[in-house]
């Protein structure tokens, strides 16, 4: 009966994660400029805010999402400056044929760290989870392996997701060309740094 919360946690985890906002963006730019790799390790730091986010859902620690819900502004502001400092990085960025063959190990740890930084200040987030395990009955599991489970699962699922976003765009790779690549770059850097603006903008309603 335990290997259910698992599967339920790869669904929960797959669903989360699959909606394109600016960790898609990022995912689906960097597998463009560096490999898959590159999009992996970006799609795996949201991944392991998901299965931190989860395990608080899961264990039911209302005292934590309790927390972090209280402390949208600041959290929403940090998230939004965030965006909008990778949105321009992005942007004024410029694309090396070498770089993108080479700079895939290098990277890993910069695009992990990134996403996980973007996915776990955005309260949203943990709301998402919230609402979700509540509307399944699965807050406060009275079973630790139950929910240990289901934890895994939530993170499993959405990296799951992140892999398979990361091949389908880096299988573009070698398609495009250096300006189109250029394009690419512009192009989500506009998008992620409008993502910032709406949190910044957002915030105002807090």
């Amino acid at each position: 009966m335990d290997f259910y919360f698992l599967l339920k946690g790869v669904a929960i985890g797959f669903a989360i994660a699959a909606p394109v906002g600016p960790i898609g963006v990022l995912c689906i730019r960097r597998s463009l400029a560096s490999g898959w790799l590159a999009g992996f390790a970006s799609g795996l730091g949201a991944a392991t805010a998901d299965g931190i986010y989860g395990c608080i859902a899961g264990f039911g620690l209302t005292i934590i999402s309790d927390f972090l819900v209280g402390q949208q502004f600041i959290i929403r502001l940090v998230e939004g400056l965030f965006l909008c400092y990778l949105g321009v990085k992005t942007f004024l960025s410029t694309v090396s044929q070498e770089a993108a063959k080479t700079g895939e190990a290098k990277s890993f740890m910069g695009n992990y760290l990134s996403t996980f930084f973007l996915t776990i200040t955005n309260p949203m987030t943990i709301l998402a989870f919230v609402v979700i395990f509540g509307g399944l009955g699965l807050g406060k599991i009275n079973n630790f392996l139950g929910a240990g489970l289901l934890v895994v699962g939530v993170f499993l699922g959405s990296a799951l997701w992140w892999l398979f976003l990361a091949f389908i765009a880096s299988g573009l790779r070698q398609k495009l060309s250096s300006s189109l690549l250029q394009g690419v770059n512009w192009i989500a850097g506009v998008i992620i740094t409008a993502f910032g603006l709406v949190a910044l903008v957002d915030i105002m309603n807090y």
